[in-house]
């Protein structure tokens, strides 16, 4: 079973062009590996990133994400972060918003719209996240990752629906690969 949550004519229009539907966030939950990314303005998680993504009792989901980091250019550190999900609107419950907190002082901490854009839960899932909106309640700087199951990668059959979803959300081409060596113990 897929889960296709929005058709999007580009990436800052996100937040006006997702269609109510469905996510079992108990299927989603689990761990994920980024495989692709587009990077958002200033410090982001340069490779090695993975999530593991829970449901609490309560229905809240968390997540703890790792990946590495490089600081001030030139000093690359592994950096551990958590993040708690809210849905806003129950009409959209794969439109989140994620707040998150960096677990050492100097990273980042905030919070985020999120939107689940697509998943089949099994192989892969495609995210998007708006750190700031503008005025007229555009995305003003994003990030997407693309996420599969297997650090290792996705079987041909699943890049070509993931590249056939980067095309429908005017995103293809924005993407650069993130590297799974291990080097973070998972």
């Amino acid at each position: 079973m897929r889960l296709i949550v929005v058709l999007i004519p580009s990436p800052n229009t996100i937040d006006k062009n997702v269609v109510g539907s469905t996510i079992n966030y108990t299927k989603y939950a689990g761990k994920w590996y980024a495989l692709a990314k587009k990077d958002p303005e200033g410090l982001f998680l340069q490779d090695n990133i993975s999530a593991e993504y829970t449901i609490e009792e309560d229905g809240t989901m968390i997540a703890s994400s790792k990946g590495r980091v490089k600081l001030f250019g030139f000093w690359v550190i592994c950096a551990d972060m958590a993040a708690q999900y809210t849905v806003p609107d129950p009409t959209t419950p794969a439109k989140m918003y994620m707040s998150y907190q960096g677990l050492a002082s100097y990273l980042s901490s905030g919070g985020d719209n999120y939107w689940v854009i697509d998943t089949d839960y099994d192989n892969y899932a495609i995210t998007y996240a708006c750190r700031s909106l503008k005025e007229d309640g555009t995305c003003d700087d994003g990030y997407s990752l693309i996420f599969s199951r297997n650090p290792r990668g996705l079987p041909p059959a699943i890049q070509r629906i993931v590249r056939q979803k980067q095309e429908e959300i005017c995103m293809s081409g924005q993407f650069q690969p993130v590297l799974q060596t291990g080097m973070l113990r998972y």
